[in-house]
C-alpha cells in the first residue's frame, strides 16, 4: 500500500474542501492551507520548503520552520527536517543535529547523489526516510535515476529484512512501479485540475488507487557513478 500526499496550496478554498479525508503535503514555503488541511485531512506531511528556497535562491528560515511546526506536529502527521539541496553529508548531518522533534514525527531526506552509506546510516537511525532527486537525479524515472533507486533498495534490503518507510519526494508518478515506496507526494492535482477542468477530489481518488508493490525484488547491480 502506498499513501499519497497531495500537495498544496490548492485554491479556491471550496475545491480544497472537496478533498476532505485525503492526505496532504503542506510546504513551509507556502503554508496558507496548513490549518485547513489539519482540520479536514487524514494526515499531513510538512515539507520544509528547502527545495523552493533552493530554486528561488532564497535563504531557508530554519528557526521559523521549527516554530511553525510546534503547534501543529503530532501523530499521524510528520515533517521533513531541514536539509541542504546539493549539500554534503556533513551539511545534512548538521541539519539534523538539533532537530527538536522525535523520529516518529520526522523523515530526513537522503539526496540520491550522496553516498549509499549515508542512506544506510539514516535508515538505522530513523523510522522514515525521504528520497530526494537532486542535480544528477533531477529527472525522476530517467535511466540514471532508475539505476540509483535500484541500487539504494538493493542495499537497504541487504541490511533490513523489513524495509524502513521510504517516501519519494515528487514521486506520485512512480505509484505502481517496481519500487516499494510507502508514500509519495505530488502537486499534480493542485496544479492541473483547473487546466483539465477536472474535479480535484476525483482526480486525487484515481491517483490514490494506484499502489506500489510492498516487497522489493533485488535488481541486477549496474554501475553508478555516484555510489
Amino acid at each position: 500500500m502506498t499513501i499519497h500526499y497531495h500537495g498544496t496550496p490548492l485554491s479556491p478554498r471550496a475545491e480544497l474542501l472537496k478533498m476532505a479525508g485525503k492526505c496532504f503535503c503542506v510546504p513551509y514555503s507556502d503554508a496558507r492551507d496548513a490549518d485547513t488541511c489539519l482540520t479536514i485531512g487524514q494526515a499531513v506531511m510538512f515539507d520544509n520548503g528547502a527545495f523552493s528556497a533552493f530554486t528561488q535562491k532564497k535563504q531557508f528560515d530554519r528557526a521559523g520552520y521549527i516554530r511553525f511546526l510546534e503547534p501543529r506536529l503530532a501523530p499521524p502527521h510528520w515533517a521533513i527536517p531541514p536539509d541542504v539541496i546539493d549539500g554534503s553529508v556533513d551539511e545534512q548531518r548538521a541539519g539534523l543535529a538539533d532537530w527538536p522533534y522525535p523520529g516518529a514525527l520526522s523523515a530526513p531526506v537522503w539526496h540520491m547523489a550522496l553516498p549509499i552509506d549515508w542512506l544506510l546510516e539514516l535508515a538505522d537511525a530513523w523510522p522514515r526516510i525521504c528520497f530526494g532527486s537532486t542535480s544528477q537525479y533531477w529527472q525522476v524515472g530517467s535511466d540514471l535515476w532508475c539505476r540509483r533507486a535500484d541500487q539504494a533498495f538493493n542495499e537497504l534490503a541487504k541490511r533490513h529484512q523489513h524495509l524502513p518507510w521510504i517516501h519519494m519526494l515528487r514521486g506520485m508518478s512512480l505509484s505502481g512501479d517496481r519500487w516499494p515506496f510507502a508514500s509519495v507526494d505530488s502537486v499534480n492535482v493542485a496544479r492541473n485540475f483547473k487546466d483539465f477542468n477536472l474535479d480535484p477530489e476525483r482526480m486525487a481518488r484515481r491517483l490514490d488507487a494506484v499502489q506500489c508493490n510492498g516487497v522489493w525484488t533485488v535488481q541486477p547491480e549496474q554501475q553508478d557513478m555516484f555510489a
